[in-house]
């Protein structure tokens, strides 16, 4: 990565595109990773990114919380961009507002606009990448030999079937988040993975080997997993560190937390909110005026 980065003007205009993917990298609460898919993200300027949010995710809470983010940008022909950048400030009007709202996807939308941009400034930047699709098949062979060796959690089934059918689809592309160490969530791309289980997920290790040797056992990780159909989960766990399973570079990733991305309704999964009834008592505590329901 570079500090002070700027784009080119040929990433511009690939942002600038909305048949691409676009992933943003958040810190929550506790400092852990989040991902989403923000395909308004572009180019305001060349050392400033921008997006329009119409969906109540976390990802915009957490920028207001913490503005550090992470980004990767693919094209239709493959090519990537992924970096970091600052939250900056949100605004309800201006001209970004106005090209936001112009744009076909919102302006003829009956359900939904364009509510607010959000600002951020480029903090750092890789060099444009191309999918390498060779080596993308062959760790995908890797985690379909290696999820026999290394077996289940033995735990509770987390991953709905759905899900775990999703995330072991070749078509479904997975990404990987992580902290790095500036304290930025950072982005690697498709990740060959497969599940081991409903509770364990298996990764290549000879597909970006340099950042995948460099997470820590233990390393928190999110993991999202999106088709061409835009349907898509997150998952969030504890990366293994990479090993050798009969001769084959892997890491595993066990999953602690589950996320529904797809709007409407964003939510957590796993761990299950636990529902109690709502009693007499529960309204006359709020209400001591009150004497029933």
């Amino acid at each position: 990565m570079t500090a002070s980065a700027a784009l080119g003007e040929d990433a511009v205009r690939a942002f600038e595109n909305d048949a691409k993917i676009a992933l943003l990298a958040t810190l929550d609460a506790d400092g852990k990773p989040h991902l989403s898919l923000i395909t308004s993200l572009q180019a305001r300027t060349p050392g400033e990114l921008m997006f329009g949010q119409f969906s109540e995710g976390l990802s915009k809470q957490h920028l207001r919380a913490d503005p550090r983010a992470g980004f990767l940008v693919m094209s239709k022909d493959r090519r990537i961009w992924r970096g970091s950048a600052r939250w900056t400030h949100a605004a309800k009007h201006g001209d970004e507002y106005e090209l936001y709202n112009q744009k076909p996807m919102f302006r003829y939308n009956a359900y939904f606009g364009i509510h607010t941009v959000h600002y951020l400034d480029l903090v750092a930047l890789g060099g444009e990448e191309k999918f390498d699709a060779g080596s993308f098949v062959r760790g995908l062979l890797t985690t379909s030999l290696v999820r026999r060796l290394v077996g289940g959690s033995a735990g509770e089934r987390i991953l709905t079937p759905w899900a775990e059918r999703h995330i072991g689809r070749a078509r479904t592309l997975k990404f990987l988040a992580y902290v790095g160490g500036d304290g930025y969530p950072a982005i690697i791309p498709l990740v060959p993975c497969l599940p081991a289980d409903s509770a364990r997920l298996v990764v290549a290790g000879s597909v970006h080997p340099g950042e995948f040797d460099a997470l820590g056992r233990g390393t928190t990780c999110a993991l999202y997993a999106l088709n061409l159909e835009m349907e898509s989960v997150l998952v969030r766990g504890r990366w293994s560190g990479v090993g050798r399973y009969a001769g084959l570079r892997a890491a595993t990733l066990d999953i602690d937390w589950v996320y529904n991305s797809m709007p409407p309704s964003h939510g957590v999964i796993y761990p299950p909110t636990v529902l109690s009834p709502v009693t007499e008592s529960d309204y006359t505590a709020a209400d001591p005026q009150s004497s029933g329901i």
